[in-house]
C-alpha cells in the first residue's frame, strides 16, 4: 500500500519532519509517547510507540529504522509490517511526501488506513509550518529536589483518582485505567488566575520513574499539549521535573485579551502551567518527605 502528498516545504525539511520521533506526539495527533534507542550501526535505531487507537484504547508497537538523510529515505519494520517513507525534491522547491506498507496481515491493511492518510496530512502541515510552529511552541522544564524516595513521589502523581481531595487547583477527574499503568481521565481545573479549564488526557506511566500525558481534548488556547513528570533517584533523594511542550493556537489568543500577541500567550502558558505542574510537585515532595521522615523517626525511635 503507497500513499504519497505534495508538500509545500523543502525537502530536507520534510525529511526532518518524519525523522525527528522526539517531536512526533506534538505533531501527530494519535501519537501520545515515543521512546528514543540509537541502533548499534550508523543510521539505524529503535522507536517504541504508543500511540490512541480509537476514544480510549492505546497500541504500542517498536519500529526498527534505517535512516539514509542523503537519499532522503527512512525505512522501518514491526512484527505488522514494514515500509518505508520516501522524500523526493521537486523543481519548484517543493517535496513530494511517500509511505508505502508491506502488511505482514493483509486485513491489517484496511484499519491502518486512516492512521496513515492522517500521518501524511499532519506531516504536510508541520514541514509547511516548521518556522511558524517554533514560533508557536513553548516548551519548558521545572525541577524539584525531594527529599525522599522516587516511589513515594511518583504514586502521589499516578493516583490521579485522588487529586481533586489533595490539589486545590483540580475540581474535578474521572478516571479509568483498564490496561495497567495506561491511564485516561477527563480533568476540571483552575488556573492561579482563576480560569476553568476541562481537558482530557492519556498517560502512560512507568514505575516509578516517569509518567508522560498528551491532552486528547484541550484548552482552547493549544493545539497540542504533552509533558512528563519523571522521577530520578540520587544520594541524597530524589531529584523530580515536570517538562511541558504546548502549541499555541494563534486563531484564539483574544481569549487572553484584546489584541494579545503570541508572546503573550508564550508568557502567559510558562507561568500557569509552570505554577499548576509545580504545585502538582510539591505536593509530590511533602507526601515523599512526610513518609522519609516518619520512617528515619521509627528507625531512631527502635
Amino acid at each position: 500500500m503507497v500513499r504519497s502528498t505534495v508538500v509545500a516545504a523543502p525537502a530536507d525539511v520534510v525529511y526532518d519532519t518524519v525523522a525527528d520521533v522526539a517531536r512526533w506526539p506534538q505533531l501527530l495527533s494519535s501519537v501520545v509517547h515515543v521512546e528514543h534507542t540509537p541502533g548499534a550501526d550508523a543510521g539505524t535505531d529503535e522507536v517504541e510507540i504508543w500511540a490512541l487507537r480509537g476514544e480510549n484504547q492505546v497500541r504500542n508497537w517498536t519500529n526498527h529504522r534505517t535512516l539514509d538523510r542523503d537519499a532522503l529515505r527512512i525505512g522501518f519494520a514491526n512484527p505488522l509490517a514494514e515500509g518505508e517513507w520516501r522524500v523526493e525534491a521537486r523543481d519548484d522547491g517543493t517535496a513530494t511526501l511517500t509511505v508505502g506498507h508491506d502488511f505482514a496481515v493483509p486485513a491489517a491493511a484496511r484499519g491502518a488506513v486512516p492512521h496513515i492518510e492522517a500521518q501524511l496530512a499532519e506531516f504536510k502541515e508541520a514541514a509547511e509550518r516548521h518556522a511558524e510552529l517554533a514560533e508557536l511552541t513553548i516548551e519548558f522544564a521545572d525541577p524539584l529536589f525531594i527529599g525522599g524516595a522516587p516511589r513515594d513521589a511518583y504514586e502521589l502523581l499516578y493516583r490521579a483518582e485522588q487529586w481533586p481531595d489533595r490539589f486545590p487547583h483540580v475540581t474535578r477527574i474521572d478516571m479509568t485505567e483498564d490496561v495497567p499503568n495506561v491511564q485516561f481521565f477527563d480533568m476540571d481545573t483552575l488556573t492561579p488566575d482563576g480560569r476553568p479549564h476541562t481537558t482530557r488526557s492519556v498517560r502512560i506511566c512507568f514505575p516509578h520513574g516517569k509518567i508522560v500525558y498528551k491532552q486528547i481534548s484541550l484548552a482552547p488556547l493549544l493545539t497540542a499539549h504533552t509533558g512528563h513528570w519523571v522521577f530520578e533517584e540520587t544520594p541524597e533523594g530524589t531529584l523530580a521535573e515536570a517538562r511541558h511542550t504546548a502549541t499555541i493556537d494563534p486563531a484564539n489568543l483574544e481569549l487572553l485579551r484584546p489584541g494579545a500577541t503570541v508572546q503573550d500567550a508564550r508568557a502567559y502558558l510558562r507561568r500557569v502551567l509552570s505554577a499548576n505542574s509545580v504545585a502538582n510537585l510539591r505536593f509530590a515532595k511533602e507526601y515523599a518527605e512526610d513518609i522519609a521522615d516518619n520512617g528515619r523517626k521509627e528507625t531512631v525511635d527502635a
